[in-house]
């Protein structure tokens, strides 16, 4: 849940990159200043889907480009303009983990997409084509698992990263799917600068972090993290933020449809060890 709207466009009006750019690096404060890009929102947004508490999907606060497309094992908001998605969401449950479709490998153009990015944009960029949806959270299906290969669910991605600390908590996911049940994920860019970094002729834009935020309906509890686009090798606990935390980062509300009194429940407090961290 989102408050303060009023209050987070003056700050953006006056000098508020700087601002979140210090909030980001510091990792303290309350301020609310979300990326402000124009746009608009082409297409329908369908459900994740869900059999018991149906969070809906996440509603930009903040006007930006946006074009939301559903393919079969998420649904992403790519963003025309930044050329990278705003968020892309997808639902975890143990029964998609009984399947072993083999890895696709290869990165594809989205069909959905008029001018889409390509794999030309990333090379001897120096960045990883980094999944936000991961393949292997696609085994359960063939399709599912090439369309994690589009290039709308695909950021600019710090190597170590992408290959380190990222990895360790799309694993703890699975992990934490195993053990509770249903999961809804999202997962997106943090872009706090004025100017961003850029790659490739389609002008990429380059993330200055990343979020994911995770919400388990039985047993009630939600959990979020921040992770800055860059080489780390840090315990889980160094990068987790209440999902409060990271809707004021981003400008992104979430899980929308949840009750308020859910969302209030849930949203503003987070505990790690109630995921139960697998030892690693």
């Amino acid at each position: 849940m989102i408050i303060g709207g009023l209050a987070a466009a003056v700050v953006v009006l006056t000098g508020g990159y700087d601002r979140l750019r210090d909030y980001v690096e510091q990792w303290t404060g309350d301020r609310f200043l979300p990326e402000v890009t124009n746009g608009q929102v082409f297409g329908s947004s369908p459900s994740c889907g869900s059999e018991d508490m149906e969070p809906g999907l996440p509603e930009l606060v903040r006007e930006r480009n946006s074009q939301v497309i559903r393919h079969t094992g998420y649904t992403v908001s790519y963003n025309a303009e930044t050329k990278i998605p705003n968020w892309v969401a997808w639902t975890l449950t143990p029964e998609r983990f009984e399947e072993t479709v083999s890895r696709y490998d290869k990165f594809l153009p989205d069909p959905e997409v008029a001018h889409p990015v390509t794999t030309e944009d990333y090379k001897r960029s120096g960045y990883d084509r980094g999944h936000l949806c991961p393949a292997a959270d696609n085994k359960w299906n063939e399709q599912a698992m090439r369309e994690s290969f589009y290039m709308t669910n695909v950021c600019p991605q710090d190597h170590n990263l992408n290959r380190g600390d990222w990895k360790e908590l799309e694993e703890a996911c699975r992990d934490w799917t195993m053990e509770n049940g249903r999961l809804y994920v999202v997962a997106g860019p943090v872009l706090y600068r004025g100017q961003h970094r850029h790659i490739g002729q389609s002008r990429v834009t380059v993330p200055e972090a990343f979020y994911k935020v995770v919400f388990c309906p039985e047993p009630l509890k939600a959990i979020g993290f921040i992770y800055k686009n860059k080489s780390g090798n840090r315990p889980l606990d160094a990068y987790v933020n209440s999902v409060d935390e990271v809707e004021r980062i981003t400008g992104i509300d979430f899980f929308p449809s949840l009750p308020d009194s859910v969302e209030e429940a849930v949203e503003a407090v987070y505990d790690l060890e109630e995921w139960q961290m697998p030892e690693r």
